[in-house]
């Protein structure tokens, strides 16, 4: 199924569906301030199919979308110094960080070998509307197979995975086309002092201006 996704009362009338659909176990794609994403709830078995979808390594971790630190807090995530600080000067945007925490809470799956989980306030308004629906974080990865370039919209989502849609384990978001945005910049939180994982939307040169010293 694909349902649409532009405006704010899409996102509501889409609410109702989505929230069934992910609580079955099935898989969602939807678009974001940087590329369409795939995503399921932050559970195990969701996980599991996610990862078989994908075709990626079982271990290897997917991030977490939500609607601010106070989301995240609530999941059992911390927010060290520098976390904090980047957080409250580039979040909501395409800034995703790596956390301690949430043990008990979250999937340990969803760390990464450095011990935290990766976590971005989504700046699209209308996804941040459904995880803030939703209330509970929202996973995310890019919508391609391996090799692939993430698709730039919809109608490209249902190109790689027809049957998918056809049988009912996917859901897709119609948001329009996406321009070609670079992925989000991921900075690791986890250790005494934050270290840039990839340089992606966000230039460290922009995280240097506006967080000093505490940017890495």
């Amino acid at each position: 199924m694909i349902l649409p996704f532009l405006t704010p009362a899409d996102a509501e009338a889409a609410l109702p569906a989505v929230r069934g659909h992910l609580a079955a176990g099935r898989l969602l794609a939807y678009p974001t301030e940087t590329v369409y994403g795939l995503g399921s709830a932050p559970a195990e078995a969701p996980l599991d199919a996610l990862a078989r979808f994908k075709g990626r390594p079982a271990q290897k971790p997917f991030l977490l979308l939500v609607t601010g630190r106070p989301m995240a807090e609530a999941w059992g995530l911390a927010f060290p110094p520098a976390a904090a600080a980047l957080a409250t000067e580039f979040w909501p945007g395409p800034l995703t960080l790596v956390l301690p925490g949430g043990e008990g809470r979250l999937p340990d799956r969803l760390r990464g070998p450095e011990g935290g989980i990766a976590v971005r306030h989504t700046s699209h308004p209308l996804v941040a509307r459904l995880v803030a629906g939703l209330g509970y974080p929202l996973t995310s990865t890019s919508a391609n197979l391996p090799g692939q370039a993430p698709a730039p919209g919809a109608q490209a989502v249902a190109t790689i995975f027809p049957d998918a849609i056809a049988e009912g384990s996917l859901l897709v978001l119609d948001g329009g086309p996406l321009g070609n945005v670079p992925p989000s910049t991921i900075v690791d939180c986890t250790g005494p002092s934050p270290q840039l994982v990839r340089e992606g939307a966000i230039p460290r040169e922009e995280l240097r201006r506006r967080v000093g010293r505490l940017a890495p």
